[in-house]
């Protein structure tokens, strides 16, 4: 496979000098981790205190990440991507609810980004998070088989019943929804409710994408048992693919709690899970669909060459690519100029309200050694192009 993402042209076509200059500056920013660390903190404090920093933020990095407030905003860029052959999965991007009307409103809002999809051949996917449909701590319970009282079984039944009108009005509507995984100790309950829905809704085509957490090293395990069973009952699977973000949390956790943390034990163990799971879901594209949602360059070569190899045509519908907004432009614009499918992950939502989810990316591309480097390079190889 040829070096396709070193095409910094391609890559950056859409920024414009000063869009170039403010992506050089924040990168430059991230790669400093005692300062990210302070900025998030004072970010926070911001927030909290109610102090008017949303200007600073917007301008700033809310508007290198995320594609705006509402959906309106989103669309510009969803248009000028897709003319460059890029998709985007719009990602409403408020976390941390806890009452029946925050998670009632956050179905509301994934089942209007379903039909507003399904009127856009730009936007082949919807999303949402487990949690955005009812309590972590509920997950929690079912998923260690604990006795739920009445109002819990009753609150556990209108997440469950959250899950199936969603993808029944995705299956009405033939958009794809990909579900976002979390933390491990919610995920069994997930996990499982999502099984049933693949198996209701999978059965002719792939509706329903469960997402694998590759950091954790039981993913590939489950990955294989779960096909197993699906080629029995005859449903298919989808899988968004990724290395996963509370690697932190996850360790602390288990540190704690003294139980064997779920994580793979280095960064090399985790890339070789990632490629494990990708390399099976090819091997088997006749019942399993991938969304290789990843970064990381050799991954995505990795599966490129498989396709390759297989001769399977580069907008294969079962296989696509995915990046996040806002970073890894030189992966996203130069395989989609190739003609394969991508699609950017674009977060909206109100400026507070996406913040933990942009202090996350922030403290992401800090730990992860190499992602910010390579961008800051790429970066600079343009400026060095435009004479900027």
């Amino acid at each position: 496979m040829n070096r396709i993402f070193d095409n910094t042209e391609v890559a950056f076509s859409l920024k414009s000098d000063a869009q170039l200059e403010r992506a050089y500056f924040l990168f430059k920013m991230i790669a400093n981790e005692p300062l990210v660390k302070i900025g998030t903190a004072v970010t926070n404090f911001a927030i909290k205190a109610h102090l008017p920093v949303e200007g600073l933020i917007r301008a700033t990095v809310f508007d290198h990440f995320c594609g705006g407030v509402n959906e309106e905003d989103c669309l510009p860029i969803v248009k000028s991507m897709y003319e460059k052959g890029v998709r985007s999965v719009l990602d409403y991007s408020v976390e941390g609810k806890e009452e029946e009307a925050q998670f009632e409103s956050c179905y509301n809002k994934v089942i209007s980004l379903l039909d507003f999809a399904a009127e856009k051949q730009e936007m082949p996917f919807s999303v949402f998070k487990p949690t955005g449909f009812g309590r972590l701590e509920l997950y929690q319970k079912v998923g260690e088989k604990a006795v739920l009282s009445k109002f819990e079984q009753e609150e556990w039944d209108r997440v469950v019943d959250r899950f199936d009108r969603v993808c029944q009005h995705a299956y009405n509507l033939g958009v794809t929804v990909l579900i976002d995984a979390e933390e491990s100790w919610m995920q069994e309950a997930a996990d499982q409710v999502i099984e049933q829905m693949m198996a209701k809704y999978n059965k002719k085509s792939t509706i329903v994408f469960n997402t694998l957490q590759m950091y954790r090293w039981d993913r590939l395990d489950y990955l294989k048992k779960l096909h197993e069973r699906a080629k029995k009952e005859e449903f298919r699977l989808g899988f968004k693919l990724v290395r996963g973000a509370y690697m932190e949390k996850e360790n602390e956790r288990a540190e704690e709690m003294g139980y064997p943390t779920p994580i793979c034990a280095s960064k090399k163990e985790t890339d070789e899970n990632y490629d494990a799971a990708a390399t099976y879901i090819m091997d088997n594209l006749e019942t399993i669909s991938i969304f290789a949602g990843t970064h990381n360059e050799a991954s995505n070569y990795l599966i490129m060459d498989i396709m390759d190899a297989k001769g399977i045509k580069v907008n294969e519908d079962r296989v696509w690519f995915g990046q996040l907004y806002g970073m890894s432009d030189h992966i996203t614009f130069n395989m989609a100029e190739k003609g394969y499918n991508v699609a950017k992950y674009l977060p909206y939502g109100p400026v507070r309200d996406v913040m933990p989810y942009l202090i996350r990316r922030a403290e992401e591309n800090t730990s992860v050694a190499g992602q910010t480097t390579r961008e800051l390079s790429l970066l600079k190889q343009e400026r060095k192009r435009r004479k900027i």
